[in-house]
């Protein structure tokens, strides 16, 4: 994988209730690794627990890192240890893309991290601030906030028509939601 000087990245989006955010994300680093591109994956809230992480690491398709811990987050009373890994994940993105080797940077469920109160949102635009024109930058997660929308290029929401965890209780399964 050769980084590219005279590509364009832009700013992309994936929020919403539904299902397929990561894997959206994940599809596109596929895509752009088709094409040589160098692809980093900086993962909030996550452990390398999930199917999509694995497969990536198989493959050798990008670089990858997680920051987080088992188990649910609390919004409105967060850890600290929470707050210092999300702060441990921004500090890696930002190091990701400005090293100039990676065209394509997924941020995974930084948008939850900003909602989960993890992260500022400032800091995001902050990070934001110092794209540089040729990398383009992936944000995934639920709750995206609305000046985050405005800011990018490409938003896309997914909606939740039906999910069988609500239908029939349902537990996720390994292989489809993680």
């Amino acid at each position: 994988m050769q980084f590219r000087n005279n590509f364009n990245g832009i700013i992309q989006i994936y929020t919403g209730n539904g299902k397929g955010k990561t894997t959206a994300s994940i599809g596109l680093a596929i895509r752009a690794y088709g094409h040589d591109f160098p692809i980093a994956i900086v993962q909030f809230m996550k452990t390398e627990e999930s199917g999509e992480i694995n497969a990536i690491k198989k493959l050798k398709i990008a670089e990858s890192y997680s920051f987080g811990l088992k188990g649910f987050l609390d919004k409105d009373n967060p850890r600290e240890i929470d707050k210092i890994e999300a702060q441990k994940a921004l500090k890696k993105a930002e190091e990701l893309m400005t090293s100039k080797k990676f065209n394509f940077l997924i941020l995974d469920e930084i948008n939850c991290a900003v909602y989960f109160n993890l992260l500022k949102e400032k800091d995001v635009h902050e990070l934001l601030d110092k794209k540089p024109r040729n990398c383009e930058i992936i944000l995934t997660g639920r709750c995206c906030t609305e000046s985050l929308i405005k800011r990018a290029d490409l938003v896309t929401e997914m909606k939740e028509i039906k999910h069988p965890w609500k239908e029939c209780q349902m537990n996720a399964r390994e292989g489809t939601e993680y």
